[in-house]
């Protein structure tokens, strides 16, 4: 066994990964909530949400310049803290989100896989998962190749959404037009927000990146950017073809959309399966690089810093990640627990955010850097974003 990872990633593949994480479950169920609190200006409300986004994302760019390292994040915040205990942590804290995230969207996808194949259900779930954690085992290059595989799908089937909206008769919605309600495009957009979560993941590849000082806050920062992007278009062409009410209330926003313009909605449940096993193997590679990384710094962890000779992974670290997300998929109401994932990632935002600022006034050098004021926005924003999330979750 090895403790160092195999570099084999570069740019395309750490993009396409950072895209598939982001884009995932949140294009295919926010559509339609964004729409009920913003009307016609939904895409606005994802604009927005992108740009609320963008400075964590560049506070993230510059620290893993700083620490090119898996458990990026514990790293961050053990050095901008002084707190070994806290960046554990952390660490850890990533690790159960990714987890059950990961559990809550394998559930999703073995439901639409078996809404056109008769497959039993916990044999869907177990099937696709130990499907996905071998291709983890197997090697980086081989799970961030099938990952963009399957970002290429969800973008293609993204085409076909947008397309779909466009060839159809515009709503009487659309066309009658209304003005923009400030109010409610802030809620929105706050909504919209846990779209774009996802970009941090990146950061935990690292150690396995061609060049990280500079591939790595190209890859945060484009996935970003074309993920705005491509929220942007879908909901234009959404809100244009279907009434805001249908929208609104529906639990498959974009299948009204597809449906309108006469797509195949079976084509857009394959499309939807291979999103989940998209978001699933990211989760899975992500968790077991940060438990990889947690197992640098020794103890009880330490036997989870092995790398396989011939594969070049955290075996060890991958199998019980994947066995974790089985279990959990097979045995837990994960989709209950789907706020906890969003609100350990808000925390983490800030904490992260605020290690920036320390650092950045005791070394500001760094071969990535982004002025002063970019990880203090990011941190009012993660505050923010955390106080309207506990707000809404206690309504």
């Amino acid at each position: 066994m090895s403790d160092h990872l195999r570099r084999r990633i570069g740019p395309g593949l750490l993009t396409a990964y950072g895209v598939g994480v982001m884009v995932g479950a949140g294009i295919y169920v926010l559509v339609g909530a964004v729409a009920a609190e913003a009307g016609l200006y939904a895409p606005v409300a994802f604009l927005l949400a992108g740009l609320i986004a963008a400075p964590s994302a560049l506070s993230y760019a510059e620290l893993s310049t700083r620490m090119p390292e898996a458990a990026g994040e514990a790293a961050y915040v053990e050095a901008g803290t002084g707190s070994r205990a806290l960046g554990l942590i952390v660490g850890l804290a990533i690790v159960a989100g990714g987890t059950l995230s990961a559990a809550a969207v394998l559930r999703g996808g073995a439901g639409y896989l078996t809404g056109f194949l008769p497959v039993p259900f916990d044999l869907a779930v177990a099937g696709l998962g130990l499907l996905l954690v071998a291709v983890a085992v197997a090697g980086v290059l081989e799970s961030l190749a099938l990952a963009a595989l399957f970002t290429a799908i969800e973008v293609a089937g993204l085409a076909l959404v947008v397309w779909a909206g466009w060839s159809a008769p515009a709503s009487p919605d659309w066309v009658a037009g209304a003005p923009p309600y400030l109010p409610g495009i802030g809620m929105a957009a706050t909504l919209a927000f846990f779209a774009f979560i996802g970009f941090e993941d990146i950061v935990n590849m690292a150690e396995e990146v061609k060049r990280p000082e500079r591939t790595l806050p190209i890859a945060i920062l484009a996935s970003l950017g074309i993920t705005t992007l491509l929220y942007v278009l879908v909901t234009v062409a959404a809100v244009r073809v279907v009434p805001l009410e249908a929208l609104a209330f529906s639990e498959q926003p974009l299948a009204l959309v597809f449906e309108a313009g006469g797509g195949p909605l079976a084509l857009l449940s394959a499309i939807a399966v291979a999103a989940a096993l998209n978001g699933v193997l990211a989760q899975i590679v992500m968790a077991a690089r940060v438990l990889f990384g947690l197992g640098k710094r020794g103890g009880a962890l330490g036997l989870f810093h092995r790398a396989h000779p011939r594969f070049g992974t955290p075996v060890l670290a991958t199998l019980l990640i994947g066995a974790a997300v089985i279990a959990a998929a097979l045995l837990l109401p994960v989709s209950d627990l789907a706020g906890v994932t969003s609100t350990i990632l808000l925390v983490v935002f800030t904490l992260v955010n605020a290690s920036l600022l320390r650092l950045k006034r005791r070394r500001p050098e760094a071969p990535f850097t982004v002025p002063r004021w970019i990880p203090a926005v990011g941190l009012v924003f993660a505050l923010l974003a955390l106080a309207a999330f506990a707000l809404g979750a206690m309504d």
